[in-house]
């Protein structure tokens, strides 16, 4: 037999499949915001503007990830006398799986739309 589960337990339940939800999602967002050189800041707020927020504990970890994979280059550049700062530009490798990646969510849209009953068939 069940028990029934506390509003706080509720809660983190739904936190953590919401993290779920995002992580790849996140990753495909950084991606279409890589074909042009930004530094971590910039995107960061970049995609905040765009209404996708995302912590920088999440951002760097990210970035270091996809670069780890091949999918992002990165090189330390100083502008206007500034600190240095860490550039990130998507690869050639990672602009063939984003493309595959943007052909697959478009894909997913349209039976995701189906079956939640957004768009009909």
């Amino acid at each position: 037999m069940r028990c029934m589960a506390t509003n706080s337990e509720k809660e983190a339940l739904y936190e953590k499949l919401l993290l779920e939800l995002r992580r790849g999602v996140l990753m495909l967002a950084v991606l279409s915001q890589l074909q042009d050189e930004q530094y971590g800041y910039s995107l960061k707020q970049s995609l905040d503007e765009r209404g996708m927020e995302i912590n920088e504990g999440t951002l760097y970890p990210l970035l270091r990830r996809l670069e780890s994979q091949g999918l992002l280059e990165s090189d330390w550049q100083v502008v206007d006398d500034t600190r240095p700062r860490r550039y990130y530009k998507m690869s050639q490798d990672g602009e063939t799986v984003y493309a595959n990646l943007v052909q697959e969510w478009q894909a997913l849209g349209v039976v995701m739309d189906q079956l939640l009953g957004l768009k009909k068939k």
